[in-house]
């Protein structure tokens, strides 16, 4: 099923498109954009903060620009939203938490600069889980943001506003963060494509961290062409660079080197998972790849206690400060996830810093001979918020220890109308998103959001 509007169809680079063509301008965009925020999110609840008059008004500078043919990149008129740990001059800035409620940015995370240099449009803040640290997207302070496709079930944490904006056809992509998965696998749960890019492609100052040492800034996007391109504004990368990461891979590049097929020992999947999984297998066969399984030594993707201990004693240190001021703006779950990092001894920390980078180093080596790496995205789909939900990271947190570029991307849909996705992992940014070009299915719009 398509979204009605074809302002909403085209997605990023339709509407690119659309510019060029004087078939539609940036104020039809970011005003059919409005509308359907005004219209849907109350149901929704992507959305914490809509900024209409100053969307409105960048909206207006990008068609006085499109019209004197002087466009100022790919993104130019492209309607954003910005999770909200991301900081957006005059918006708020409160990253999910309650002793931040009324903190305003003072000025633009370079991530969000950039984006505004090239001339995006930016919607508003989108909604995520307390601190970015866990959760099902039901903000203690800020609401329930549910998933497009399945009202009652999880979107995924801690992107998940912005999976479910994308998902909705509520913002043509946006940005999100992901430190061990938080916008691969929200854009997973969502039906949507998701990547996380190279450490440090996107700048994370700005940004509230979760960790520093694993943090990402990443995009959610409906194809990976949108993605690439999102990429390419936020990176804020030189010319050539830009341009590369601006396109994915084409499939004789991707022929170049076997890719990996995961296999792994520890980690319960889902059956509809799996079987996602391997018919991604199949299609990557069928387009002329050559597939090898892959067993990758010395990284346990059922134990992640020291990404656990580094994500808590590293945002222990972001938040010292305000829990000391504001004790009870912090929920008791997320001062509970905070004090795993005070629990433990230096040594313990020390020692967890090495063990991630000792298995960094012998997966690299393990990978050096592959163009790239299939697995699955979660080991689950999405599920209702009232019921059990096992952690979403297992497949995800290695591109964070590898600060290795990484790409979702949906493959279908299963009985129950949950969204499908696999993963995949390279070496270059463009190569990621090329796999994900390849095997993706972009699944349209969710029923309620169609029209």
């Amino acid at each position: 099923m398509s979204f009605s509007n074809p302002i909403i169809e085209a997605g990023v680079a339709g509407l690119c498109d659309l510019y060029a063509d004087r078939a539609v301008t940036p104020v039809e965009a970011c005003e059919a954009y409005l509308s359907r925020i005004d219209r849907l999110d109350g149901a929704l609840g992507a959305y914490v903060f809509v900024d209409r008059e100053g969307a409105l008004a960048a909206a207006h500078e990008s068609a006085e620009r499109w019209r004197n043919g002087a466009a100022l990149s790919l993104l130019d008129g492209q309607p954003i939203a910005v999770k909200a740990n991301i900081a957006v001059e005059g918006l708020p800035w409160h990253a999910g938490i309650g002793a931040y409620r009324d903190r305003i940015a003072g000025a633009d995370a370079s991530a969000v600069a950039r984006l505004r240099e090239g001339g995006a449009v930016i919607l508003g803040v989108l909604n995520m889980s307390e601190g970015g640290f866990g959760g099902s997207m039901d903000n203690p302070w800020f609401g329930r943001t549910h998933n497009p496709w399945l009202h009652d079930h999880i979107p995924g944490s801690s992107s998940g506003g912005g999976a479910a904006a994308v998902a909705a056809g509520l913002c043509a992509a946006a940005l999100g963060t992901d430190t061990l998965g938080s916008v691969r696998g929200p854009s997973a749960l969502s039906g949507v494509f998701g990547h996380k890019p190279t450490l440090g492609l996107i700048p994370t100052d700005g940004v509230v961290g979760l960790s520093w040492t694993l943090d990402h800034v990443g995009v959610h996007g409906r194809s990976a062409d949108d993605c690439a391109r999102l990429l390419a504004g936020a990176s804020g990368a030189e010319t050539e660079l830009a341009e590369e990461i601006s396109q994915p891979a084409v499939l004789a590049t991707l022929r170049e080197a076997p890719i990996g097929a995961l296999q792994w020992a520890g980690v319960e999947v889902e059956w509809e998972v799996m079987d996602a999984y391997q018919t991604t297998l199949d299609a990557a066969r069928a387009a002329g790849l050559t597939v090898e399984p892959v067993v990758l030594e010395d990284y346990d993707f059922a134990d992640r206690s020291q990404l656990f201990l580094l994500c808590a004693a590293e945002a222990m240190v972001e938040h010292a400060e305000m829990l000391a001021e504001d004790p009870k703006g912090f929920s008791a779950a997320f001062r509970a996830r905070l004090a795993l990092g005070m629990d433990k001894t230096a040594a313990d920390l020390a020692a967890a810093y090495r063990e991630l980078a000792v298995a960094a180093e012998s997966v690299r080596a393990q990978l050096c001979g592959f163009t790239g790496l299939l697995m699955p995205a979660t080991p689950v789909a999405t599920r209702p918020f009232e019921a059990e939900h096992p952690a979403m990271t297992q497949f995800t947190a290695l591109a964070n220890v590898l600060g290795l570029p990484a790409t979702v991307f949906p493959v279908g849909l299963d009985q129950r109308g949950r969204p499908l996705a696999a993963q995949a992992l390279a070496w270059e940014d463009d190569t990621a998103l090329g796999l994900a070009r390849l095997l993706g299915r972009n699944l349209g719009a969710p029923p309620s959001f169609h029209g």
